[in-house]
């Protein structure tokens, strides 16, 4: 476990421990297994990968109060796990809300970025601006729901959590994450609290009076930065990503160019159990142009100071009742 930011993160490691330091942060409704090919690719690359499972999810702590999951405190979460392995900065990558957050860390955090990759998600900026189009419109009704509490905790638990076990097939891939895997998510939303927690990302950050808006238009990211967005992506549409390019300033790569025809939502989760190499590098960057450290991986004396040791753990859902 990684103390960050006063909370408990449970996190997968893997990687000689003088790397480049990278932060893989998941979406809804997943945990860090979901970067499990990630990890591994670029611990092979040299890279020291980190994928935790965020406030609220499997093995880490989960607070109770919804205001406990705003995008400051996540964003803090962050910043506590690289100093807590000893770090000035990291690569940050992220998909889904973990994308949302690696965004405000980049704006907020720029002396603690060394690059953003951020999976679906566009700048918040061009999020807001789209949410007034019709198709992002009809895309995010979901969210309205997710808004709701004890609503939504009911509609998504029903029928043995029938339409939570659905969004991990929805897309082009639909058995991209095997079933096995799937289980062992849904076991881990279901435990106390836990899909509550997941569902107040939400509620901490869109209900009205939040300040979203505002927030998101201050975001100016200055790391080099990579956008990956799937044309076959249900939730978040072609607008968001494409003008995302208008909010950069720096080095940017993203949609505006060459799309990623076929691609879903979570075209990283399709990676993770896919066995190519590039599939992996592919959805948090160019693993190749991190320098190649000594590769053997780094033992519990070799530890950054806040970190037991680094270790790596893809068993830990197992742990779950």
């Amino acid at each position: 476990m990684v103390q960050a930011n006063g909370l408990r993160f449970r996190t997968m490691v893997d990687g000689p421990a003088q790397g480049e330091l990278a932060i893989l942060l998941h979406g809804f409704p997943e945990g860090a297994e979901s970067w499990s090919k990630q990890v591994e690719t670029l611990a092979n690359a040299g890279a020291l990968a980190v994928a935790p499972d965020l406030r609220g999810y499997g093995l880490s702590d989960a607070p109770g109060a919804v205001e406990a999951y705003a995008i400051s405190n996540l964003v803090e979460d962050v910043a506590g796990m690289i100093k807590a392995f000893g770090r000035g900065s990291a690569h940050i990558a992220g998909h889904d809300w973990g994308a949302i957050v690696a965004w405000f860390f980049a704006g907020r955090h720029p002396e603690m970025t060394e690059s953003l990759t951020a999976l679906s998600v566009g700048h918040p900026a061009a999020m807001v601006a789209a949410a007034r189009d019709d198709d992002q419109k009809a895309r995010s009704q979901y969210i309205g729901l997710f808004l709701m509490e004890g609503k939504a905790e009911e509609v998504l638990a029903e029928e043995d959590y029938r339409r939570l076990r659905a969004m991990y097939s929805i897309g082009p891939n639909p058995d991209a994450v095997p079933r096995a895997m799937v289980d062992h998510f849904v076991r881990s939303m279901s435990r106390p609290g836990r899909l509550t927690a997941g569902l107040n990302y939400y509620r901490a950050n869109l209900s009205p009076g939040t300040g979203w808006s505002a927030l998101a238009r201050d975001i100016n990211v200055t790391a080099p930065t990579l956008l990956m967005w799937g044309d076959q992506d249900p939730a978040l549409g072609r607008l968001q990503a494409e003008s995302t390019a208008q909010q950069m300033t720096g080095d940017y790569r993203g949609p505006a160019g060459p799309r990623r025809g076929g691609a879903g939502h979570a075209r990283h989760r399709a990676a993770a159990f896919d066995r190519h190499p590039a599939a992996h590098r592919a959805c948090v960057g160019d693993a190749a142009a991190i320098p190649h450290h000594d590769r053997r991986r780094a033992k519990a004396p070799e530890a950054p100071q806040g970190l037991g040791r680094v270790r790596r753990d893809r068993s830990a859902l197992k742990q779950i009742p």
